[in-house]
């Protein structure tokens, strides 16, 4: 059996495919931006004193985190359809998609806030600052820095998992990918385009959270600066050291030899 790959059927589709993409990302986008304001908002009513809030979040956080995306998908879209509420294919994709993002970036969001010292939220308590200014100043700030990467995992994530709004007929790059191996017949070589595309996709929301986080976390680089400053200097010291070394122990060397004829002639 002969099989060579031929992408010349998938020419004409390049736009179809284009749009696809732009499709997923700008649903990425809206999920990511929406879902991680409202993990936040759950991330501090886990924090709260209210019982009844604590457990609601921590059901809602649970049920979405124990259950298949698709599933959350088809809960939303067809569950809704059934009462009588009708939606499009793309709101219920970002709806489902942000619920799910929602739930596990409040977890990201929390152990980043467990991790700031008391201490510092008592001394802003004590220099009278506002809950408000407490809240953001002392803990959400420093704890967004710390738990920044594996909040990029979960965008990344998410945008991969758009995948599934394909069952719904949401034209994202997936469902575009079905159609177009359906009129060519070239599976093997549709979803290889697809995989790149995806690849692409995800470099693109690296570097753009990285770009983000480099502009928004300033100390970051200040101690990233401070710390090849400090490097640096240690190399010049071993180097001059090294560079000294053998100088000195060439002039004691002489020192010693000096003295040594010294007492010799004086012994004779």
């Amino acid at each position: 059996m002969h099989f060579s790959l031929n992408f010349a059927p998938l020419v004409p589709y390049w736009p179809v495919f284009l749009e696809g993409a732009w499709l997923t990302l700008k649903m990425t986008v809206l999920a990511v931006v929406i879902g991680t304001a409202a993990g936040t908002l759950v991330a501090f009513a886990k924090r709260s004193r209210h019982r009844w809030l604590v457990r609601l979040c921590g059901v809602y956080i649970e049920s979405v985190r124990n259950t298949p995306f698709l599933v959350q998908i088809f809960l939303l879209y067809f569950g809704l359809a059934s009462l009588g509420v009708h939606m499009p294919t793309f709101a219920a994709a970002v709806i489902a998609m942000v619920i799910n993002i929602g739930a596990y970036a409040a977890e990201i969001i929390r152990a980043g806030l467990e991790s700031v010292p008391r201490g510092q939220i008592e001394a802003a308590e004590c220099l009278g600052l506002s809950k408000w200014r407490i809240a953001w100043h002392v803990m959400l700030q420093p704890s967004i820095e710390k738990v920044y990467p594996a909040l990029t995992t979960q965008f990344i994530l998410m945008m991969q998992a758009s995948a599934m709004a394909s069952q719904i007929s949401a034209e994202e790059l997936t469902a575009v990918a079905n159609t177009v191996q359906s009129d060519t017949f070239r599976s093997l070589e549709t979803y290889i385009v697809v995989a790149v595309l995806y690849l692409g996709l995800s470099l693109l929301v690296k570097l753009v959270a990285w770009a983000a986080g480099e502009y928004f976390f300033k100390r970051r680089r200040v101690v990233r600066r401070a710390a090849a400053q400090t490097a640096q200097a240690s190399r010049r010291r071993a180097a001059a050291s090294r560079a000294g070394q053998p100088s000195g122990t060439g002039t004691g060397t002489g020192t010693r030899t000096s003295g040594s004829n010294t007492a010799h002639r004086s012994a004779s």
